[in-house]
């Protein structure tokens, strides 16, 4: 493959814009193309972001692609995936990487027989604050991991995205729009999911679009708007999750590690940057300096990095691997909340490696991101 790789956006969204943006920041890829179904939104990104707008079609054909970035509605990720993939593509994708655990396992199994490199988001837990994280969790620092309290508390995409209903299709809603960012950041510091129990509900069942051209449009959430879950993992500790679309005007998120000697507070997981707490024992909460990447600490780093791992001929740290689990433990509280039942987690995924980092982000810079 060449470098840098080029890389073709299918999917011309909110969030492919993004990605355009930062790309800039990495040295490992370009984006030279973008392709959508509705050619006004490629059109619009190109014109953007100086890239070249073209067909699906077109773009799968192109030689000059060697890494399809998928950023599509999640119901048709897998099909893209497929496609791309048959077409001899590298696949980084938005998450979730597929509807269900068989459906992303047969593109796993597609892309190993082809040769091929598949990555999904999120890809925040590659940035500082999560990997300083992971070292002072494996360095001791906290004593033994016992648990992991996370929650997401937010109000409706309807005030904000034009298109709100995809969230709250099958595929989507809190836990499966925003609980991978939880999930993986859990799996990728402590390790694999094994057992499960969740709650789920919807109270705000009908919805009004606020913004933009469908402005006073009115829709049905058809997943649960509301989850809770306990999650028991394969190294002893457990932890809690609760993700919400059911908190209007509001957004907030903890992430809090407790050990047998300390705790840390550490950041939205959705989010890159902000501040590491730590307290040992009974002591009080101490900021917690950390080093980072600067520019590249964005959306974009986890392509950066299977950039490098296929010219090193590895699996990426965001891996589809780690994607297909963190899809199997969500499907599994969904399944759990519905069942009234425990159910064990099928798969499973190694830790990903830690991601070195070499510049330095001060204590009072730190601090004054939280």
């Amino acid at each position: 493959m060449r470098s840098p790789a080029r890389v073709g956006i299918v999917g011309c969204g909110v969030i492919s814009h993004a990605y355009a943006e930062n790309a800039p920041a990495f040295d490992r890829f370009e984006i030279v193309t973008c392709a959508d179904r509705d050619p006004l939104r490629s059109e619009a990104l190109a014109a953007s972001h100086g890239l070249t707008s073209t067909t699906v079609e077109d773009l799968f054909a192109c030689e000059d692609v060697d890494i399809v970035l998928n950023l599509t509605p999640p119901e048709v990720h897998a099909e893209v995936t497929r496609t791309a993939l048959e077409a001899g593509k590298h696949v980084y994708s938005e998450k979730p990487l597929a509807m269900s655990p068989p459906a992303a396992a047969e593109l796993l199994e597609l892309a190993d027989r082809a040769g091929l490199r598949v990555g999904c988001a999120p890809d925040v837990f590659l940035g500082g604050a999560f990997q300083e994280a992971r070292a002072l969790i494996d360095s001791g620092a906290i004593g033994r991991p016992l648990g992991v309290s996370a929650t997401m508390l937010a109000g409706g995409q309807e005030a904000w995205h034009p298109d709100p209903d995809i969230f709250f299709r099958d595929g989507a809603g809190p836990l499966l729009d925003m609980g991978p960012y939880y999930l993986t950041a859990i799996v990728a510091l402590l390790g694999p999911v094994v057992r499960v129990a969740g709650l789920s509900s919807t109270f705000v069942a009908e919805r009004t679009i606020e913004i933009g051209p469908r402005r006073g449009e009115r829709f049905a959430a058809e997943t649960p708007t509301h989850t809770t879950a306990a999650l028991e993992l394969g190294c002893g500790a457990t932890a809690t999750l609760l993700a919400t679309f059911e908190a209007p005007s509001h957004y907030s998120s903890t992430f809090l590690v407790l050990g047998s000697e300390g705790t840390l507070l550490l950041p939205d997981p959705n989010m890159f940057g902000e501040t590491i707490r730590l307290r040992g024992g009974r002591g009080d909460w101490q900021v917690h300096p950390y080093r980072s990447r600067g520019a590249r600490e964005v959306r974009g780093i986890g392509l950066q990095e299977m950039v490098d791992a296929i010219a090193h001929d590895r699996e990426p740290r965001a891996s589809g691997r780690l994607a297909l689990h963190v899809i199997d433990v969500a499907r599994s509280i969904l399944a759990s909340a519905e069942s009234g039942t425990t159910l064990p987690v099928g798969s499973t995924a190694d830790r990903p490696d830690p991601l070195p980092v070499e510049e330095t982000v001060t204590a009072r810079r730190a601090a004054s991101s939280g």
